[in-house]
């Protein structure tokens, strides 16, 4: 695999396109007016870029614990063990992303599913199977979740911290459809790459083109879908540097640090998860996405001194491999891909 897409215009369409996917019923022509390019084009350089690893699909992500649950989790696997676990956690319907990292608690996952019953259950059988502890670590608070790359040194403008965003359930007020689950998973599957892609929603779901343009753009509107568009894999394109960072960080405090590590360039998820006492202290915990340990740790440090961590109890745990990375399971009896 290459490090860096076709050309100019492939890097354009990554970088440029990773949200706001136009809401309309020919999606990849408004693209191509865009780039002034062909629809033709554009659908062919989608493809080769979802052959080449690029890119894992074209589709949306949906805000924790909205539509569906999910947690993060972690075992500490013994190193002779690690790839037998990790394969049999990636096996398992409804847990999404599989990642060893540098810790005693060295294989963390996503757990996602229908509802918190579905989520529990896969916990208990990951400790049944595994027979290794399982610490179950629940979002609280969400403060910043954007998993966008830049691919050049053009800037593009940062969304500020929100310190109102809102805890789970996202739209508390938004009178959710019975469809919304099987549309939604069609979305963290992926988009067809066809002219129209939403008929082709339509016409699994049973109803019309119109319908699902109309019902996304609500869920988009609503905070339940914050983002359609190119879904890339962040290490086929450079970005292999990856460090997820906790800190143990006093409830009084916390907040006001969570919207402050937000603001920071370079820091892509940030969230409270509620703390697991007997093993794992920590509450903070953010997400840096880097080309080189050197230019990860420059951005830790900016990052802990804005948000006034310095000194506090951390950790950080680098990423050394990705065993699975796929979109949410928010409907029962299907996985996502």
């Amino acid at each position: 695999m290459g490090e860096t897409p076709h050309d100019a215009i492939d890097s354009r369409l990554i970088e440029d396109w990773q949200r706001n996917l136009p809401l309309v019923s020919r999606p990849f022509a408004a693209i191509a007016d865009a780039l002034e390019i062909t629809e033709a084009s554009v659908l062919e350089r989608l493809r080769a870029l979802a052959a080449s690893g690029f890119i894992a699909r074209v589709g949306g992500v949906v805000r924790p614990n909205t539509l569906g649950a999910s947690t993060l989790a972690a075992i500490a696997a013994p190193p002779l063990r690690i790839d037998a676990v990790a394969r049999d956690l990636a096996s398992i319907n409804g847990i999404n992303h599989v990642y060893l990292r540098e810790n005693e608690w060295n294989l963390w996952f996503v757990v996602t599913g229908p509802d918190r019953n579905h989520v529990d259950s896969v916990l208990r059988d990951v400790a049944r199977s595994t027979g290794e502890r399982v610490i179950d670590l629940r979002l609280e608070r969400p403060y910043h979740i954007d998993l966008g790359f830049k691919l050049s040194e053009r800037e593009r403008p940062r969304r500020h911290a929100d310190p109102g965003m809102p805890t789970a359930p996202c739209g508390q007020d938004f009178a959710f459809a019975r469809s919304d689950r099987a549309l939604v998973q069609a979305l963290t599957e992926g988009l067809a790459i066809v002219p129209r892609p939403f008929e082709a929603v339509a016409a699994a779901l049973g109803t019309n083109e119109a319908a699902v343009i109309e019902r996304l753009s609500a869920l988009v509107a609503a905070g339940v879908v914050p983002r359609i568009g190119v879904i890339v894999r962040h290490r086929a394109l450079g970005w292999r540097s990856n460090a997820m960072v906790v800190w143990d960080v006093e409830p009084a405090l916390i907040d006001h640090a969570g919207a402050a590590l937000s603001s920071v360039p370079g820091i892509n998820l940030c969230y409270r998860r509620r703390r697991h006492a007997r093993d794992w202290p920590y509450n903070l915990y953010c997400m840096v996405h880097a080309r080189s340990r050197e230019e990860a740790f420059e951005v830790l440090q900016s990052a802990s001194q804005t948000a006034g961590l310095d000194g506090l109890p951390r950790q950080i745990l680098f990423s050394l491999r990705c065993f699975k990375q796929t979109g949410a399971l928010v409907q029962s009896g299907r996985e996502a891909a």
